[in-house]
């Protein structure tokens, strides 16, 4: 079975940071795009940033600019580092990769990241 796990979600003040970490674990040989994704009360789960194996990024709008996404290949962990937060990113934070020849889709549990004004 292939595992996500994230870390590094919490409370926040406008303008802080935080880096968000996932590891994955399991019987990937091959994985093509790793990514963060968020979701917000109410609110349909977003593409936040996303990076292929070849090292190609791309970020919602929203975040550009504030947001970088990185890669340790070698351990199978992406992270998200986030800058001048805002109350506006307050949401679930989930962790996605796309493996296999399949492009299997696979998810963690999410994590929350909360921006207090």
């Amino acid at each position: 079975q292939v595992q996500l796990v994230e870390s590094g979600g919490g409370l926040v003040q406008a303008g802080g940071s935080l880096r968000l970490s996932c590891a994955v674990s399991g019987r990937i040989r091959l994985i093509n795009v790793m990514g963060w994704y968020r979701q917000a009360p109410g609110k349909q789960r977003e593409l936040v940033a996303r990076i292929t194996s070849g090292g190609d990024t791309n970020y919602a709008d929203s975040v550009t600019g504030r947001f970088t996404i990185s890669t340790d290949n070698a351990k199978n962990m992406v992270f998200l580092q986030m800058s001048s937060l805002k109350p506006e990113d307050t949401a679930v934070y989930y962790c996605n990769v796309r493996w296999g020849s399949l492009d299997v889709n696979s998810w963690g549990q999410g994590t929350q990241v909360t921006v207090s004004s």
